[in-house]
């Protein structure tokens, strides 16, 4: 799993980038973000430990994956976490109402 991730990480996509310009060196509010983390048997884009926040960033395919990602979401969710989704082309080209969502998260 943590090669996946590792994988992950080098293989960004355009989304991921924008938004870990953003998020990178306790960017936002000094909170540690990590990017592609194992969380129990799953990937996480984007966590935040301290605040047990994930960020999600989702592509086309997530249109035909519905309940695999309702039961990431219940796990994670059950473990603790909030989870926030944002598609792909929304970080893309509203990408400061994106930061506003996540800063408001924060600051919960």
């Amino acid at each position: 799993m943590k090669e996946k991730a590792r994988q992950l990480r080098r293989n960004q996509t355009d989304a991921e980038k924008v938004l870990w310009k953003y998020l990178r060196d306790r960017r936002m509010f000094n909170s540690k973000f990590r990017r592609q983390h194992v969380v129990g048997y799953y990937i996480v884009d984007f966590v935040c430990l301290e605040q047990k926040l994930v960020i999600e960033l989702d592509g086309g395919q997530h249109a035909e994956q519905v309940g695999y990602d309702a039961r990431r979401t219940a796990f994670l969710e059950g473990e603790g976490f909030r989870v926030m989704r944002f598609w792909n082309n929304q970080v893309l080209a509203e990408t400061e109402s994106v930061l506003d969502e996540i800063r408001a998260a924060l600051m919960k």
